[in-house]
């Protein structure tokens, strides 16, 4: 009977032709270009409020000056931008690793999950950068506080995704299983985790940019490298062009993070309704 569940959960649709692996990129190519179009529009208006002179430029600079002051400081900007995307990197692997295996303990035990989830909301309704002076009292100056920070702003999406993914497998799924004999691990492996990815997957996009964002947190409180540094030193020398510099590379590390996401969803769920949806539209196009 075992076997037969092994059976069951080995049919997979079938493989995609090369067709239809192009689609789902023409696919996810159409679903990209109405966002680059609209941020190409809002550089443009950029441009053109700075270049018509409706603003002055101390207040905000205009994008070429924007771009050169990071082409003129291409080490001081890759430097500190390699310490956010450290940091940020680490405390995203750090909170989808603690945050799966919390919402495995919660979804196995209802005890734990009516004691843990009140201290999850809690933890999370507190502003980050009211605590995080904390972190540095605690931890110190070094990288943790900030990663620290990072694994706090990313956790929460990872835990209550994969919670919610693990709990959204139709009760039919489960009684099948159990009648061809699967126990729990095996009914684990084979169909609730497979079935929680796709939420576990846009869990992971709010969580990657919320990462970045611990990240520089951590870094105004208390450090002397990260963008977030860069931010706090350019404000305080009214310094406009290097603190959009430094706001714009903060937000591209932000959606590079979250494009990678959806670009592994993409490789990883192809089998997911959605991604078939997409190839579906693909063919009749």
């Amino acid at each position: 009977m075992v076997a037969r569940i092994d059976d069951l959960t080995r049919q997979k649709p079938p493989a995609p032709a090369r067709a239809g692996q192009t689609g789902r990129f023409g696919a996810f190519a159409r679903r990209s270009w109405p966002p680059v179009a609209l941020l190409v529009a809002c550089f443009v208006l950029w441009w053109a409020v700075t270049a018509a002179g409706l603003v002055k430029p101390y207040l905000v600079p205009s994008p070429a000056d924007t771009l050169r002051v990071i082409l003129d400081k291409p080490g001081y900007f890759g430097f500190h931008t390699w310490v956010t995307t450290y940091e940020t990197v680490l405390g995203f692997g750090i909170a989808i690793v603690v945050g799966v295996l919390a919402a495995v303990l919660m979804v196995s035990s209802p005890a734990v999950e009516k004691t843990v989830y009140p201290l999850l909301l809690f933890a999370q309704v507190i502003p980050k950068i009211a605590i995080a002076p904390l972190f540095v009292v605690w931890l110190g100056f070094g990288l943790t506080p900030k990663i620290f920070v990072a694994v706090l702003m990313a956790f929460f999406p990872v835990v209550i995704s994969m919670v919610t993914g693990l709990k959204s497998i139709d009760p039919e799924m489960l009684q099948l299983s159990a009648t061809m004999g699967a126990g729990r691990g095996q009914t684990f492996r084979k169909i609730r985790f497979p079935a929680s990815l796709p939420y576990l997957f846009s869990g992971l996009k709010i969580a990657a940019t919320l990462a970045v964002t611990g990240a520089v947190v951590g870094e105004f409180v208390g450090a002397n490298a990260g963008l977030g540094y860069v931010i706090l030193q350019a404000n305080g020398n009214l310094d406009t062009p290097v603190l959009f510099a430094g706001l714009f590379i903060m937000s591209l590390l932000g959606v590079v993070l979250f494009v990678l996401v959806e670009v592994l969803e993409q490789f990883l769920l192809p089998w997911h309704v959605s991604r078939r949806a997409d190839t579906a539209a693909v063919a009749t196009i």
